[in-house]
């Protein structure tokens, strides 16, 4: 029970901007174990942002607006960590080969592709929370978030790591049984939203699809990857839930 809780802390500190890393052990776990937790986190994710879709709704503002703040919260529990990643990885979607795609991605700087990304992301997203009703968008937000982790975990699990150093080396690779608990939770998160076998398919072919061009462009994956597949498939999920 102890090293679940140090787990799941351990993924609170790599995925979200709670200050929680005093809770961890001067040696903490790797990030792989702490795999099966990142649903975990993507349920604290959109629980935050779902008060704030709450919130902005009972004041009465248009849906748009309350989605729009809703996932503005959800950026800042975040650090806007995978919509970082996202922007990294369509900058180097445009290199000509596999080395000059990584400098790219290792760049600070955003261009043309990451912008288009990053407003696709957040206009996709924001559409599908306006369409919902408030009380089932919080549902939604939950959901998704903690979906579109679980494939993080499984990316981290079944990509080879495309850079001899970085985070997505360093995390390690987490065990098969550790992505099925975390696919569990995921599943179970997402009950509530209704639509569960619309959103699994849709979040799973996107992230399957961006991982399949991360494998082919890259070589497997990186931090930023890992980003980018949180982000497809949380827009997956959501247009799914949305459209049922």
């Amino acid at each position: 029970m102890a090293d679940s809780i140090v787990q799941a802390a351990t993924a609170l500190v790599w995925l979200t901007r709670l200050p929680v890393g005093r809770w961890l052990p001067e040696t903490p776990p790797p990030l792989a174990a702490a795999a099966w937790a990142f649903p975990l986190v993507g349920v604290v994710v959109g629980a935050g942002a779902g008060l704030v879709l709450a919130l902005a709704a009972g004041l009465g503002l248009p849906p748009l607006a309350c989605a729009l703040l809703a996932l503005a919260a959800g950026m800042a529990l975040t650090g806007a960590l995978h919509e970082d990643g996202l922007a990294d990885f369509a900058d180097g979607c445009g290199a000509r080969d596999r080395a000059r795609a990584l400098e790219i991605m290792r760049d600070s700087r955003i261009g043309s592709y990451g912008t288009i990304a990053l407003l696709l992301s957040l206009g996709l997203r924001a559409a599908a929370l306006a369409a919902l009703a408030p009380g089932q968008g919080v549902l939604a937000l939950i959901g998704a978030a903690a979906l579109s982790r679980a494939g993080m975990a499984a990316a981290l699990a079944f990509l080879p790591p495309a850079r001899p150093d970085g985070l997505g080396r360093g995390a390690g690779r987490p065990t098969g049984a550790a992505v099925a608990v975390g696919l569990l939770i995921a599943a179970l998160a997402l009950v509530p939203a209704g639509g569960v076998l619309p959103a699994l398919l849709a979040c799973g072919l996107a992230q399957y699809a961006l991982a399949r061009l991360a494998r082919r462009r890259l070589g497997g994956q990186t931090g930023d990857v890992l980003g980018a597949v949180q982000q497809v498939g949380e827009i997956a999920a959501l247009l799914a839930l949305a459209a049922t």
